[in-house]
């Protein structure tokens, strides 16, 4: 949403805090607080709608506040029921637009938490039949934001807003193993040549190698769903610092009480208020997860681009779909540029989990300030990874197609194929046929052939793909 602070048209309103007074386009339900970070954060152009989850957590952590206040008094029930409504609809999405804050601010998050309080306070305001900026029927700070504090509301916010988006995720990730497994199957009676540091190893399957894919991805679903599970616990009721203040005693599990029911997550208090508020623990161990998992799709897109490399001068194992031409200058050049897409997201993701690092060491006593760049850097590398896994499995591994003859004539041309006859003729005889292979350019299965060293039967049987690639010793006498 383009924000024009200085329009010098239509309606407007007077608001302000301790610092001043602003005027504010009456079209916009935000107040004087977030147009001061609207002036202040011009910093990365990425805003709180970017990530709707964090929109719709917001509302729910002010929902739950809300009923909890209604019920123990601190504020009137037409007040908690408008906000309740206010906070409803924000949930839905209608108001998305309006959380226009840069998601990298000073502060500690409180500009993020006052234009959720102020974009509430003015839609409730209009479900009471009040005016927009009409706070002496309901005020941000002391009815929005009662018995609350930046530093409980932003990180619960962010813990159940990250909840959500690892969904997303996991769920791409899915989609991406079902594509591996799938061409698992496609290629599982595919021979070709298996390499270990770049060098012909033994044979395997082009199915194994895409199984293997899939396992390894998913490794990580389990490691994702533990780590975002620390979330779960949360500092509602903590306010400033942990001690509480100006909460009624009673708050706290309530709030969190009714935020378990409106999230359907099993949301639990921290064990204590003042370290769950300066800690960010949990972030550190989500962030990790989320890296590891970069760090797969990263190595397996490395391996796409070797197997896919050529396709005459290269590996040529494998095609990969060809999206659009690959130079401006070479025709008929095709390159593979979803694994590449894909490794540059995960080198972002790599350098946000350093930075989310760095800022959670960076916390002082009793408040780690630097929270909105981690949440900004978390939100960003699940954002893009689930995108990138989707565009990977999409356009890329569903339509891999395999150069069968080609891997075939590899693995038979190979040395590595000696090592499949190490049980039948001994490390010594192998050792030179592989030698003498490699002097003449002849093939190992030639050289048997030539010296007699066993009969074309026996030799394609022990060849067969699928005594090649896996234990067999059955035909060992």
């Amino acid at each position: 949403m383009m924000i024009n602070l200085n329009n010098g048209q239509g309606k407007s309103r007077i608001e302000h805090d301790f610092l001043g007074e602003k005027e504010i386009p009456d079209q916009y339900y935000f107040g004087v607080q977030t147009y001061r970070a609207l002036e202040n954060f011009n910093i990365s152009g990425v805003t709180l709608d970017f990530f709707p989850e964090l929109i719709q957590a917001l509302a729910m952590v002010k929902q739950a506040a809300a009923m909890a206040n209604r019920d123990l008094g601190e504020i009137s029930k037409e007040k908690a029921n408008a906000i309740i409504e206010a906070c409803k609809e924000i949930r839905m999405g209608k108001f998305n637009d309006q959380f226009v804050v840069d998601m990298v601010q000073g502060g500690a998050g409180t500009s993020t938490n006052m234009n959720a309080n102020e974009v509430i306070t003015n839609r409730a305001l209009e479900i009471m039949g009040h005016q927009k900026g009409e706070y002496k029927f309901l005020h941000p700070n002391d009815d929005v934001n009662k018995s609350q504090s930046t530093n409980d509301v932003y990180p619960t916010a962010v813990k159940i807003a990250l909840y959500l988006a690892n969904r997303k995720l996991v769920s791409a990730l899915n989609y991406l193993i079902e594509a591996f497994t799938v061409k698992g199957v496609q290629f599982s009676n595919i021979l070709k040549m298996g390499r270990t540091q770049l060098q012909d190893a033994v044979p395997m399957t082009l199915g194994q190698e895409f199984d293997a894919y899939a396992t390894n991805l998913s490794e990580e679903i389990p490691r994702l769903e533990q780590n975002v599970n620390l979330f779960l616990e949360v500092n509602m009721g903590a306010t400033a610092i942990g001690t509480g203040i100006a909460a009624n005693p009673q708050y706290s599990a309530l709030c969190i009480k009714y935020l378990a029911e409106i999230t359907q997550f099993p949301i639990v208090a921290a064990q204590n208020f003042i370290e769950a508020t300066n800690d960010t623990g949990s972030f550190v161990m989500y962030s990790s997860a989320v890296k590891r998992l970069a760090v797969k799709l990263s190595k397996i897109c490395n391996d796409l681009r070797l197997l896919s490399s050529g396709p005459r001068a290269g590996f040529n194992e494998i095609n990969l779909p060809p999206m659009q031409p690959g130079s401006s200058i070479m025709p008929g050049k095709v390159n593979p540029v979803i694994p590449e897409v894909v490794n540059q997201i995960a080198f972002l993701v790599f350098g946000n989990d350093l930075t989310v690092t760095f800022a959670a060491e960076a916390g002082q006593l009793e408040l780690n300030v630097m929270e909105p760049i981690i949440v900004y850097c978390m939100f960003q590398s699940i954002e893009m990874l689930t995108k990138g896994m989707n565009t990977l499995r999409d356009k890329c591994i569903i339509g891999i197609t395999a150069n069968e003859k080609h891997c075939k004539d590899l693995v038979y041309n190979s040395i590595g194929i000696v090592t499949s006859l190490l049980p039948y003729l001994g490390y010594e005889v192998c050792s030179r046929l592989a030698r003498k292979a490699m002097e003449t350019g002849k093939g190992i299965y030639d050289l048997i052939l030539e010296e007699n060293i066993m009969p074309k039967q026996e030799l394609d049987n022990i060849l067969q793909p699928e005594n090649m690639t896996k234990p067999n010793r059955s035909m060992l006498k």
